[in-house]
């Protein structure tokens, strides 16, 4: 029996807020809940799609090998975000694999149970759009920051997600490793820390696995600026 505290997490993801309370209360008490240590595998590339996951606690990292081994990192999602819609409606197997970046709470909602809903009522069908569709609009942010941005801008708009809205400043923990943090902006390792040592001009500095953030607006600017003047 899942806690309330993560039924209440649950019923704040995108894929689940807009739903009536019966469809929510159904979904719930036929979903599997499950813990994942850091680096262990959700779901492999090609395999058979039977479920809807969202995450409660943690990062998980959607990712593709190529024939020749390289891994390329599509996605990285946290609390409240949900992955999966789209092909484990169609029963098609994965496009993706999909690993633990940290410790995980991941909720997982039977295919069968989602589509059984979505006959009773279309508005599910709905809020499954609502949520491939915000994937594909991340997909699209994340490709024209790689055809827009230099790697450097690429690193401020990052940590600039990580920051309080409303502050002048700030000091995060980076939520993952930095080779994680390197291949999902599309960069290489050692251009990640190029990156760091450019961002210094603009008052970031880098310990470890947190960040200190001086003047957010400043770089915010930095992040907005035109890249052929870097």
């Amino acid at each position: 029996m899942a806690h309330e505290a993560q039924k209440a997490i649950a019923r704040q993801s995108l894929l689940l807020k807009s739903l009536p309370d019966q469809h929510v209360d159904t979904l719930l008490s036929h979903a599997i809940w499950r813990s994942y240590d850091r680096g262990e595998t959700i779901f492999l590339q090609e395999e058979e799609a039977k479920a809807v996951h969202v995450i409660l606690a943690g990062w998980v990292k959607l990712f593709r090998m190529s024939p020749t081994g390289a891994e390329a990192v599509v996605s990285v999602f946290t609390r409240g975000e949900s992955f999966g819609e789209a092909v484990a409606l169609r029963n098609v197997p994965y496009p993706v694999s999909a690993e633990a970046v940290s410790a995980c709470e991941i909720m997982h909602i039977p295919s069968p149970v989602l589509l059984s809903l979505m006959k009773e009522d279309p508005e599910i069908g709905v809020s499954i759009l609502a949520s491939t569709f915000t994937h594909l609009h991340a997909l699209v942010a994340q490709l024209e920051q790689l055809k827009a941005q230099t790697g450097a801008q690429r690193v401020a708009e990052f940590l600039l997600n990580l920051c309080d809205a409303d502050a002048d400043a700030c000091d995060v923990e980076l939520p993952y490793d930095k080779m994680l943090i390197a291949g999902r902006l599309g960069m290489k390792p050692e251009s990640l820390s190029r990156a760091f040592s450019r961002l210094k001009t603009v008052g970031v500095k880098i310990n470890r696995n947190h960040a200190v953030i001086a003047d957010i607006e400043r770089l915010r600017d930095y992040a907005e600026s035109d890249p052929s003047e870097k």
